[in-house]
């Protein structure tokens, strides 16, 4: 396997922000996601997308749950989807969403999502047609994977950047193997996931203790977090951070090893105040300051 070991080399690093700056400079995000009973994942992606310095964030969910994602953030705005008899987004809705593709500069694609083949299909499409980078997290995984049983070349040259950010049970619905379990394996894994496209616009993060995040060409091996971040809610948190972070015009491999390495420290740093066992995706949020602060000193 070619590829080059950028564990031990420094962090990516956020450009320093200009005292002329306003939000527009940071960029404008789009978090597609939520489903009936599930209007909290693209919530906690917007806010973390925020918190870790996007300028503008829109949270697209379908109608039934508008209200309820609205009511957790005043800083971000909402959109409303048409959805389905079960509350989950209408393929009808890609036109629109087309139609804004290039009105946002990052898009987030999948919290709380739900699973349906109108929700797949207007994944699919959204992943070959929208030319702004792009992070997959959840049920938009899923989409993807039901979407790679008809076309097997779905991930091959994508119009810009793509993030993809499985477990070990998404990583084996979309490539129908396993990620394996030690880090070897999970290296080996991850490469040959991201070769899928042979552009080298994907990049992949294997989350799990050592969390991988890989392209074609290159690895890194994440060091911080601990088992309190395994919680319902925390993978949210870490598809806003590499948004955020992309937002704010840092590359694929950048965003995403730098993204990894904060969120794993605002978990750290949750833990610490909170404990393991009791601190929560909401209290990993609450920890991005921390993070970003230790990382500036």
């Amino acid at each position: 396997m070619d590829v080059s070991d950028f564990t031990e080399r420094p962090l990516p690093a956020l450009p320093p922000r200009s005292p002329a700056s306003h939000k527009g400079d940071f960029g404008r995000v789009l978090v597609l996601g939520g489903s009936l009973g599930m209007a909290g994942a693209p919530a906690l992606t917007a806010m973390s997308a925020l918190r870790s310095g996007a300028g503008l964030v829109t949270v697209a969910v379908p109608q039934c749950v508008q209200g309820t994602v609205a009511a957790f953030d005043p800083c971000y705005t909402t959109v409303p989807l048409v959805d389905d008899a079960q509350g989950v987004v209408d393929l009808a809705n890609i036109v629109d969403l087309s139609t804004a593709g290039e009105q946002y500069d990052v898009w987030a694609v999948g919290p709380g999502l739900g699973r349906s083949p109108g929700a797949a299909e207007l994944v699919a499409q959204l992943y070959r047609t929208i030319p702004r980078p792009m992070v997959i997290d959840a049920d938009g995984l899923n989409g993807l994977a039901r979407a790679l049983q008809h076309n097997p070349r779905l991930l091959e040259h994508p119009p810009a950047p793509r993030v993809l950010t499985p477990h070990p049970g998404e990583f084996a619905r979309l490539t129908g193997d396993h990620a394996g379990t030690t880090s070897d394996e999970r290296i080996a894994a991850a490469v040959q996931l991201a070769q899928r496209d042979p552009s080298g616009a994907t990049v992949v993060v294997l989350k799990g203790q050592g969390t991988v995040i890989a392209n074609g060409a290159q690895i890194a091996v994440n060091a911080t977090g601990n088992p309190g971040m395994a919680t319902g809610g925390t993978g949210d948190c870490l598809t806003g951070v590499i948004t955020g972070l992309l937002a704010q015009g840092l590359g694929a491999w950048e965003a995403a090893r730098l993204g990894v390495h904060i969120h794993g420290a605002a978990g750290d740093a949750a833990a610490e105040r909170w404990g393991q066992v009791s601190m929560t995706a909401r209290d990993l949020m609450e920890s991005l300051p921390t993070a970003f602060k230790q990382l500036l000193q």
